[in-house]
């Protein structure tokens, strides 16, 4: 049975902010610095949230911690995401945070990556409900900022507890909570179980995003249907794929959905990217970080099998950004000729 169109979402507020398009960024480690973000943004995220960053990294002072949380004039409603078990570390860390200008504070309690679980923080803390409730009093007092939370369903499926934990997230001061409808056990694997990020809207009055498995704009109207929550927020569907948020953005307000990228609006975004991480990250970080972004791009177009393996093969800034520029334009030729 198909799913019909939904009334537009009506956004709603946080803090000082109105998100007027509930449609958020997932925050990705490695992806969503701020050139990526800006551009998401310009595609349809109503709100964007920096890379997680790690509480004790925080004290430590690193530049690269610095630059993480380095935020554009022009994507406010924006949010900073710190992570960590210890409430010293995590309350001078949401200080920390506040001062770099941010709109809201999130706190991770999703992160499923191993060398993460192994501190007891990202989704491992939901193993300890009591240390939830520390964690987040510690982050909501030290800050001034609205404190919100993303969390999975639970460690396993023994142990699913994302009813509980929305409750005590909305009782320890956050405003706004995103569920990831997966265990920590699943990983990115199997399917994301919706009617568990319904649970926890079911549980809480503070806005709910859902998240997991929005790949377009039928799948985010399906997971607002099932699950009845606020929002939407997309991750690795982005990956190479910014025009995906415009799609959904078109979703859940009842619109057409738009027209895909021709090849030079694609390559237009590449290039655009490409530049981005150059000036933010220096020629040297950005041409590690294109080995992984440039070849998301061509997924599905002709002949990207053979692109992405010359393309990693490429050396030096100036020979990647060419390749790209050949590959991407010579979309429009093949194009013409079908």
């Amino acid at each position: 049975m198909g799913i019909s169109t939904p009334t537009p979402l009506p956004g709603f507020r946080l803090g000082r902010a109105f998100i007027a398009t509930p449609l958020a960024l997932a925050p990705m480690a490695g992806i969503t610095d701020l050139p990526f973000r800006r551009i998401c943004r310009r595609f349809g995220a109503g709100l964007t949230i920096t890379e997680m960053i790690a509480s004790r990294a925080v004290d430590q002072g690193r530049e690269r911690t610095e630059r993480m949380a380095e935020i554009g004039a022009d994507e406010h409603p924006v949010g900073i995401q710190i992570a960590g078990s210890d409430p010293d570390f995590l309350r001078e860390a949401a200080r920390w945070a506040e001062s770099r200008g941010p709109d809201f504070i999130d706190i991770n309690m999703g992160c499923p990556v191993k060398k993460i679980c192994k501190q007891v923080a990202g989704s491992a803390l939901l193993k300890d409900e009591a240390r939830v409730a520390r964690v987040i009093e510690a982050v909501v007092a030290a800050t001034r900022l609205p404190v919100t939370l993303k969390i999975r369903t639970g460690w396993d499926e023994r142990s699913k507890n994302v009813a509980r934990v929305a409750r005590i997230a909305e009782e320890c001061g956050v405003q706004m909570l995103t569920v990831h409808g997966r265990t920590r056990a699943q990983m990115f694997n199997g399917q994301a179980n919706w009617e568990d990020i319904g649970l926890a809207k079911a549980s809480v009055s503070i806005p709910v995003l859902g998240n997991g498995d929005i790949v377009d704009g039928r799948s985010a109207r399906e997971m607002l249907h099932v699950s009845g929550c606020d929002g939407v927020m997309v991750g690795r569907a982005v990956q190479g794929n910014p025009w995906v948020l415009a799609e959904v953005r078109a979703a859940i307000r009842g619109e057409p959905a738009p027209a895909p990228p021709t090849p030079a609006e694609r390559w237009a975004v590449v290039r655009e990217h490409m530049l981005a991480l150059a000036e933010h990250h220096g020629e040297a970080v950005a041409s590690r970080l294109v080995r992984k972004h440039v070849p998301w791009y061509s997924k599905g177009l002709p002949g990207s099998a053979e692109f992405r393996a010359a393309f990693q093969k490429q050396s030096g800034w100036q020979a990647q950004l060419e390749a790209a520029r050949r590959f991407f334009l010579g979309q429009e030729r093949l194009r013409d000729a079908a």
